[in-house]
């Protein structure tokens, strides 16, 4: 049997379950549980770190106890770069085994490997300790989750080849993006065979509600479909998909995911003509031109986030949704520097091969971005 085999096309994603002020609502993750697997979907996916590691013992509490343990396929994933040192690290493995109770994970996955991130994995040795546990029988399958460019993805392939997949994020509107890079990290993962689960399919909830031009081509194409079954459809269409990861919040976003996807048909050729004309229409919005060089960074004396600004900028432009993009500008900010703390030297502007004028475009940026943060 090869791996995927047998799992529908739709996963759980833990990441944004119900939440009751500051804790899980266990009673209508139950729901969402039992539903899931009522209609024959089978994989969940958690980390260490979500919710503060409520996720893991959420779905401990709302699966684990409850279901045959051969009945799903449980993924959770180790963010060393969070630990200074080895051990700290190795222990996320344990805890997240004694917060869930699974017993073994079926997917045990490296968490967001990329840029200043996978070093990690190698100082603290962590790949040989996940392979150890795979000998004793604690993981079923070991991968990672990158969100970095293609590049970065095919030298940590080249370097462990003992990876059996890996978690990418794939959605149409990121398919081309020059920083995303969804389409050209696809192809490299299926050039060193690798099968691969998918996230952020409705980035982060974004293309389920879209601008409204890209919204009324998508419901004149199919009026009963919503537009974030059109983006999972997208991301299960792709060959040598193991499942979709849809972080669904409600009781309601999961009947509407599992009842598209119950008997899953892969895009139709004008489907997927359909979806090409959104994605024209989204790349044709006015953004920032900003390619990741990271050139601009280089001599920034306030270590400012510039290329994540731009980005949580470019989100903002094109889905209107503030909340989202702040969100992300508080993730690609956390250990750098804000919009707002740029001095106007002028050396982002001078390094910058896109000409952008990178000060005006970070003082706009702390205009909407800081705003009420």
């Amino acid at each position: 049997m090869h791996l995927g085999e047998g799992i529908k096309k739709l996963g759980f994603g833990l990441m944004r379950l119900p939440m009751i002020g500051k804790e899980v609502d266990i009673e209508q993750t139950r729901q969402m549980v039992d539903l899931f697997m009522e209609k024959g979907f089978t994989y969940f996916d958690t980390a260490h770190a979500y919710l503060e590691g409520k996720s893991e013992v959420a779905i401990g509490e709302a699966l684990v106890k409850r279901y045959p343990r051969e009945s799903y396929q449980l993924a959770t994933k180790m963010p060393a770069w969070l630990s200074e040192t080895a051990e700290g690290a190795k222990d996320m493995f344990w805890t997240s085994l004694a917060r869930t109770g699974a017993g073994y994970f079926d997917f045990y996955l490296l968490h967001n490997l990329g840029v200043g991130r996978t070093g990690a994995f190698d100082d603290f040795g962590i790949w040989d300790f996940a392979e150890e546990q795979k000998k004793e029988g604690r993981i079923r399958h070991l991968g990672f989750s990158m969100h970095a460019t293609a590049d970065h993805l095919e030298e940590v392939l080249a370097k462990h080849p003992e990876v059996e997949f890996v978690q990418l994020q794939i959605n149409y509107s990121d398919w081309e993006n020059r920083i995303i890079q969804s389409g050209k990290c696809y192809e490299v993962a299926r050039k060193y065979g690798k099968p691969v689960v998918v996230m952020e399919p409705v980035k982060g909830g974004l293309l389920a509600n879209l601008p409204e031009g890209a919204a009324e081509v998508l419901a004149t194409a199919n009026p009963n479909a919503s537009p974030a079954s059109w983006a999972i459809r997208f991301a299960a269409s792709l060959e040598g998909i193991v499942t979709v990861l849809s972080g669904m919040s409600t009781l309601e976003q999961m009947r509407d995911n599992v009842s598209r996807m119950e008997a899953f048909e892969p895009l139709s050729a004008r489907e997927l003509e359909t979806v090409r004309e959104v994605q024209k229409i989204l790349s044709g919005i006015p953004q920032i031109p900003c390619t990741d060089c990271r050139y601009c960074m280089e001599k920034c004396p306030q270590h400012i986030a510039i290329p994540g600004t731009f980005k949580s900028v470019n989100d903002y432009l094109i889905y209107h949704n503030l909340t989202a993009a702040q969100w992300n500008y508080t993730w690609e900010t956390r250990s750098l520097g804000k919009a707002s703390t740029c001095v106007r030297c002028g050396n982002c502007e001078v390094a910058c091969p896109q000409s952008i004028p990178v000060m005006q475009e970070l003082a706009k940026a702390a205009e909407i971005l800081e705003a009420q943060a």
